[in-house]
């Protein structure tokens, strides 16, 4: 059996990793799920550094482990470009511009107590952005979801989703629940003693994700624990620059979900355990971090400056984002294991498969809130006929769409 993830690309520059990525940071709206999208189109589709299974297996790993996905992605599409300097190259860069925006939005906020408005803008850009992910699903789901199996294996998972199961039991469960299935149906074509090597590594990240999870209860019930002495907003301990290191490095640690989960921890400790910030502060920053492009943990850029100015910003990034660069490092090696059996292939496949489920989940809650008038709708339509057909650049889409955007707030009431 073949293995395409583990055919090695043609080694890349440190230079070219920093400008896609760099880019990528800059135009990168609409969450995980769209940079994800804007990811592939780049190093799959425009520059062919990966093929689209090997992608697929990092979308997998990166389902696996806490943090950031798509920051994670991007790491690890550094490390597999340009090797261990690729990997810090690429995830500074697709860091950085975001950084970069939110704390100027922080100095502002600082300064005269708001942020600017920004709305204007991504009524525009949503919509694009559907298009987009819209696109990179049908790609990825044509080598994904080849096999009926894999096919109604998303199906099911997305059903469930958006019925309101959790995403780690759709990985995890949905993972090793199709290996079983699909070894009832047909038997191993190989069986070799390096399966043995792939199910340790499955194992370690089973491990990995169960200490995130638990670790985020144990979070959790710290923080209702405290909450009880402790009055929002009003500060129960010093402020200090290895106190704010401390939370954001925990929580980039253990976070697994969307920015509401973030919002959930971060005011565990910010809010109710230590009271350096308010409810408000906080709920500002999580909306600079959802409504700028980047990775949303940007939010603690912002509340690193209203805490403390430049070096509170920096001290806060580098904690929350630390731990992705860790744990990309610790089981990028998992993807070449994972390929080498049948067995772990097959849960790598299933994890696949779900991983899918969950951005066309994700994708169909955000066109919810995108396409809100005809107008919009047209240019979602637009847009992705001018990916399909024309093969535009989605840099181009988004910067209309931010035009777009600006006429309209210049024509509205």
């Amino acid at each position: 059996m073949t293995d395409p993830s583990a055919q090695a690309p043609a080694p890349g520059t440190l230079g070219e990793v920093a400008r896609v990525f760099l880019k990528l940071g800059t135009i990168a709206f609409g969450g995980p799920a769209a940079h994800i999208a804007m990811m592939r189109e780049e190093v799959v589709e425009r520059r062919r550094w990966v093929s689209e299974q090997r992608f697929l297996d990092l979308i997998g790993l990166t389902n696996l482990i806490p943090g950031p996905n798509s920051t994670e992605m991007a790491i690890h599409l550094g490390y597999v470009r340009a090797g261990w300097r690729g990997l810090v190259v690429a995830g500074v860069c697709f860091i950085l511009p975001a950084a970069l925006i939110v704390g100027a939005l922080a100095a502002a906020y600082v300064a005269w107590g708001t942020t600017p408005q920004v709305d204007w803008m991504l009524y525009g850009i949503k919509p694009v952005i559907i298009a987009v992910v819209a696109q990179a699903l049908v790609g990825l789901a044509r080598t994904a979801l080849a096999q009926p199996l894999a096919a109604a294996w998303a199906a099911g998972a997305l059903a469930l989703y958006l019925l309101g199961v959790h995403e780690l039991a759709l990985l995890f469960g949905g993972g090793l629940a199709f290996a079983l299935v699909r070894g009832l149906r047909q038997r191993p074509v190989r069986t070799r003693p390096a399966s043995l090597h792939g199910l340790g590594w499955a194992t370690v990240a089973a491990g990995l994700a169960g200490a995130g999870a638990q670790g985020a209860a144990a979070a959790a019930a710290g923080g209702v624990a405290t909450a009880g002495t402790a009055v929002a907003g009003v500060p129960t301990a010093p402020f200090a620059l290895s106190g704010l290191f401390g939370v954001f490095l925990k929580v980039g640690a253990v976070l697994y979900g969307s920015g509401y989960v973030l919002l959930a921890l971060l005011r565990r400790d910010l809010v109710e355990r230590l009271g350096w910030l308010t409810d408000r502060q906080l709920l500002d920053a999580i909306a600079v971090g959802q409504a700028t492009p980047g990775p949303v943990f940007t939010t603690a850029t912002f509340v690193g400056y209203v805490l403390g100015g430049v070096a509170g910003a920096a001290v806060a990034t580098v904690g929350i984002f630390l731990p992705s660069f860790l744990l990309v490092a610790a089981v990028h090696p998992l993807g070449t294991w994972l390929r080498r059996s049948w067995w772990t292939g097959a849960i790598l496949d299933g994890v696949n498969a779900v991983s899918l489920a969950l951005m066309a989940g994700v994708t169909l809650q955000l066109a919810g809130a995108a396409l809100v008038d005809p107008v919009t709708v047209l240019v979602a339509v637009a847009s992705l006929l001018a990916l399909t057909r024309l093969g535009l650049n989605s840099a181009w889409l988004i910067a209309g769409g931010a035009l777009l955007g600006l006429v309209a707030r210049m024509l509205g009431p």
